[in-house]
C-alpha cells in the first residue's frame, strides 16, 4: 500500500506556477556523491531549515535547476527507495522524506519555472506509467523537461482513473512515452505499446520508453515494440525530437 498508493501521490503532487517565475541561475557543475549523501541524510533528518538552506547553498554555488532535478533529487529518491527496501528506514521516516522531496520540487517550480512553452511548435507527448507500475517519480521530472523544451505534455500518472489508450485513440499525440522500472511488467508494457499503435489517432505515433530497467538493458526497448529508449530526461527530449525529424524526412 505504501509503495503503490502513498509514495507515488506524495512524490508527484507537483504543478508549475501560474505566477511570473524568476530566472534560475545557470551553472555547469553536478552535485558530488558526498553532496548527494549529505542531502539524503538531511531529507531524513527531523524537521528544520537545513534542507532549504542546503538547496540555496547549492544554487548559489552554481548548480543548475536541471542538475538539481536529475542529479540530486532523483538520486535521493532512489536512495530512499533502497533504504525502504532494506528496512533501514521506517514508514514514518519514509513518508516525511518523500513529502519533503515533493515540496522541494513544488517550491522550485513556483520560484523558477520557465515559461518556455511555444504552442506554434505543435509537438505533443502523452506520458504514462506502464500498467501496474508504481515508481512514477521520474515522470514528474520528465514532464518538466518536455514542457521546458516547448512540447505540449499530457501526463496520466496522478490520475488513477486515467485511460491512456482511450486518450491516445481520441487525441493526436506525436509521441507516447511509457515508464517502467520492474521487469515483471514487461509483458504488460509490450501489450500497451501494441495497443497504442493499433488504436492511436495518429497512425504514425512514435513510442518512447524509459526507466531503470531500460538503463540497464536498452535492447528491451525493441523487445516491447518501442521506437527508442532514453536513459534520462536530458536525452529523452533529444531522442523524441530526432524520432519526429526522421519521420518528417521519410515522408
Amino acid at each position: 500500500m505504501v509503495e503503490a498508493e502513498i509514495i507515488p501521490r506524495l512524490m508527484l503532487a507537483h504543478a508549475p506556477s501560474a505566477s511570473s517565475p524568476r530566472p534560475f541561475p545557470r551553472g555547469g557543475r553536478k552535485p558530488t556523491p558526498a553532496e548527494i549523501a549529505t542531502f539524503s541524510d538531511l531529507v531524513l533528518a527531523p524537521p528544520g531549515e537545513e534542507v532549504e538552506d542546503r538547496i540555496e547553498a547549492l544554487i548559489a554555488d552554481g548548480l543548475s535547476l536541471e542538475s538539481l532535478l536529475l542529479d540530486l533529487l532523483a538520486p535521493t529518491a532512489r536512495h530512499l527507495g533502497y533504504l525502504w527496501e532494506e528496512d533501514i528506514c521506517d514508514f514514518a521516516d519514509l513518508t516525511v522524506a518523500m513529502g519533503r522531496l515533493q515540496r522541494i520540487m513544488h517550491d522550485l517550480s513556483l520560484r523558477y519555472a520557465a515559461e518556455t512553452f511555444d504552442p506554434l511548435r505543435g509537438r505533443n507527448i502523452l506520458l504514462c506509467p506502464c500498467p501496474g507500475e508504481t515508481h512514477i517519480f521520474g515522470l514528474s521530472i520528465l514532464e518538466r523537461f518536455f514542457r521546458d523544451a516547448g512540447w505540449d505534455v499530457v501526463g496520466t500518472a496522478l490520475d488513477a482513473t486515467a485511460d491512456p489508450l482511450g486518450r491516445a485513440a481520441d487525441e493526436w499525440f506525436d509521441v507516447v512515452g511509457f515508464s517502467l522500472h520492474c521487469e515483471v511488467h514487461l509483458p504488460k508494457l509490450t501489450e500497451a505499446v501494441h495497443n497504442i499503435r493499433r488504436r492511436s489517432h495518429n497512425p504514425g505515433v512514435r513510442v518512447l520508453v524509459g526507466g531503470a530497467i531500460f538503463v540497464d538493458n536498452p535492447g528491451l526497448a525493441k523487445l516491447v515494440g518501442a521506437d527508442a529508449t532514453a536513459a534520462d530526461a536530458r536525452s529523452a527530449v533529444a531522442i523524441a525530437e530526432s524520432l519526429l525529424d526522421l519521420q518528417a524526412r521519410a515522408c
